[in-house]
């Protein structure tokens, strides 16, 4: 006869009080995270979303496997229960790379024939309030290409908007973080890792604010990618250590709205010689992490 839930907890609380063990509770799916709200308060429905590819081009490679979980919350940041819960394959329509079934384990055989149900996830994001995936710039382009319907939607990451190095974590993989925040799971699958993800979310961060709330916060912000258009070669090094990314044709920083002109204004001075305009492409939950946000200045930017 095996150790009962108390026996367990009693042995859990046993292990940690010695100082000399850490215990991780494998994932098991709850029934609810929290009662449902006896005030009236309005209920969204988010998706956690993420797909297995045959590689990491999303204009090259396809989807060979969909993951999906929807699950309810508020605009606090507090989980309520788990929704529905879908995971598909899809035939690539060419054999999968070696390293492909390797990390994921998905052969052939398993996506020969198989194809994403469109109209079964269409009627989830109709509902959808909020897409989420765990790097979003990855999974997004994806499945916009794939499920035009996504591209509609709003995303965050539960990644990048979720202020982990601030909170004292030195990773983002969701494995890591599921570790550091007393839980293990069996990754690398698409279903498995969004019941990881909204899990994670779930649970509160070291200095006890609500995952979810924190990623809503930056989710919420508007603000714009700023170019650094024409930059000197020289520049390069500042323009790096500012926190500017370079894109492979111009070097580039996304800023909330309101550190837009004051950024504009520290190039104005440090790189360019001479004053001038600079371009902002406006970025919101609608367009950030897509492939939607131009590689060079177009006719939808503003300038500053």
């Amino acid at each position: 006869m095996g150790a009962s839930h108390d026996d367990l907890e009693g042995m859990r609380r046993a292990l940690e009080a010695s100082g000399r063990y850490r215990v991780l509770e494998r994932y098991r799916r709850p029934e609810r995270y929290h009662p449902d709200p006896d005030d009236g308060r309005e209920l969204h429905v988010g998706l956690y979303v993420d797909v297995e590819t045959t590689g990491l081009s999303a204009a090259q490679d396809r989807i060979i496997e969909l993951g999906l979980v929807a699950f309810e919350f508020d605009g606090e940041g507090r989980i309520y229960r788990l929704l529905e819960e879908l995971s598909a394959f899809e035939d690539p329509g060419r054999p999968l790379p070696d390293e492909i079934v390797r990390l994921t384990g998905i052969t052939d055989a398993m996506v020969a024939g198989q194809r994403l149900p469109e109209a079964e996830v269409e009627g989830w994001l109709q509902r959808a309030h909020l897409v989420i995936a765990h790097n979003a710039g990855f999974d997004r382009p994806f499945l916009e290409r794939r499920l035009p319907g996504f591209a509609g939607r709003a995303w965050a990451c539960s990644a990048n908007d979720v202020p982990w190095r601030h909170e004292g974590f030195e990773g983002r993989k969701l494995e890591y973080l599921a570790m550091k925040q007393g839980f293990v799971y069996d990754g690398h699958r698409a279903g498995s890792d969004c019941l990881a993800g909204v899990h994670l979310l779930s649970l509160p961060l070291p200095s006890g604010r609500r995952t979810l709330d924190a990623l809503l916060e930056r989710a919420r912000r508007t603000g714009g990618r700023l170019y650094a258009v024409d930059s000197p070669f020289d520049s390069k090094d500042l323009l790096k250590a500012r926190g500017y990314n370079w894109n492979g044709k111009v070097w580039y920083r996304d800023l909330p709205t309101d550190q837009l002109r004051s950024e504009a204004e520290w190039l104005r001075q440090q790189v360019y010689p001479s004053p001038r305009e600079l371009p902002v492409f406006p970025l919101s939950a609608f367009v950030r992490y897509s492939e939607r946000i131009p590689a060079l200045p177009d006719d939808s930017v503003r300038w500053l």
